[in-house]
């Protein structure tokens, strides 16, 4: 369970949960000077192509990683999280352009559904590649599993293609001079952080938001490794767990989009927090080996991962204040998710190696993250029941 790495050893579910905060801290730091850039020149859309290029190129290479070549492993996988995690960033923005604000949850969540749906039918590909690689003339698992990354990556910058096609360029900003324009990127957030101060439900809401998807993003992030390694739960298990998850992520979206529209986002956001809180305790107390529970406990977290992302995606483009600046927005929105998840996944790692390898105190901990989150989404409700202004929400 150690691997040697830079001349240390590490707990190997650590490294890989360290590696991800690199990742996670570099998007953070460039997606502001990028956004300025994609937003004075109006060419979001060739951020997002060279990023989805990069990360498929990565996740392609990820073909050439085995046990005598870690580093190379550790290179490709920050450099595709980091492709993955900054094309988002120009991809979201979008929303408040090709959908009106009264649209934008059920956009959002089709937008996660196509997204699932795709995942699902490429893992079954993986899948059969894997059990059956005697089909392919392939002799073990770990050649399977190369070519599914080599897949993985193909199947990322092919139909990146389609969204570039249909996607609008972008119009240029020309209120902001050439020479700053690098740092223009981290003015442009200190402009949206002061503007939040007459936004105070926006203000609140991204509190809310930074602590409980610091929570939900560090579980998406590393609950294969607390079921394979905390769990012993058999890998061929794990695979199916996952296609759980994706499978049932798709209604997930869809009935907290519907949910939202009957109650409210805020309202469903806290519910789906609630849930969050449960399933951290579930997970935490869930015995080692049984398997049934947890594809029990993979269903629940699909449920409500697909629901809360779409929904925390719209729930911001819906209280943005009318602006072009749309990608400056969500680069606020998008460092906000990166600090948290470098947070989350540095504190998981690190709470993990002083309990000596063992993950349950980490995800246990995880239940106050999603606390704080809840009590400052009921803060938000409280400010927006007394602005009319967002009386849809």
């Amino acid at each position: 369970n150690h691997v040697t790495f830079l001349g240390r050893t590490f707990v190997n579910t650590s490294l890989y949960n360290y590696a991800l905060g690199v990742a996670f801290l570099i998007v953070a730091i460039m997606s502001p000077i990028l956004s300025s850039i994609a937003d004075y020149k109006g060419n979001k859309k060739a951020f997002l192509r060279f990023f989805c290029t990069l990360g498929s190129i990565a996740c392609s290479c990820l073909y050439f990683f085995d046990a005598n070549h870690l580093g190379l492993g550790i290179f490709f996988l920050i450099l595709a999280c980091i492709g993955y995690w900054s094309s988002l960033v120009f991809y979201n923005s979008y929303l408040p352009e090709i959908a009106a604000e009264e649209d934008r949850d059920k956009v959002s969540a089709k937008g996660f559904t196509m997204g699932y749906i795709g995942s699902v039918i490429l893992q079954v590909i993986c899948f059969v590649l894997l059990f059956k690689k005697e089909w392919f003339g392939l002799n073990t698992k770990g050649d399977a599993l190369k070519i599914s990354f080599l897949l993985v990556g193909i199947w990322w910058f092919g139909f990146a293609q389609r969204t570039l096609t249909i996607l609008p360029k972008g119009t240029p900003s020309f209120n902001r001079p050439d020479k700053n324009i690098f740092a223009n990127g981290f003015i442009e957030l200190k402009k949206v952080w002061n503007h939040l101060s007459s936004l105070p439900v926006l203000k609140r809401y991204l509190f809310a938001f930074f602590f409980y998807n610091m929570g939900v993003q560090t579980v998406m992030l590393a609950a294969t490794l607390y079921g394979k390694s905390e769990l012993a739960i058999p890998e061929e298990n794990l695979i199916i767990a996952i296609l759980i998850i994706q499978l049932i992520a798709i209604p997930g979206a869809i009935s907290m989009s519907k949910l939202s529209h009957k109650i409210g986002n805020l309202q469903t956001l806290m519910i789906a927090v609630i849930v969050w809180i449960g399933l951290c305790i579930a997970g935490y107390l869930l015995p080692t080996g049984n398997i049934n529970a947890f594809y029990g406990l993979a269903a629940c977290v699909g449920f409500v991962m697909g629901g809360i992302q779409s929904l925390s995606r719209s729930t911001y483009a819906k209280l943005m204040p009318e602006t072009k600046d749309t990608t400056s927005f969500f680069s606020f929105f998008d460092v906000t998710e990166k600090i948290a998840i470098v947070i989350g996944m540095f504190g998981y790692g690190l709470i993990t190696e002083l309990a000596g390898g063992s993950q349950r105190n980490s995800v246990l901990s995880l239940t106050v993250l999603f606390v704080i989150g809840l009590l400052l989404l009921l803060y938000t409700n409280k400010a927006q029941n007394k602005n009319s202004t967002h009386a849809s929400l």
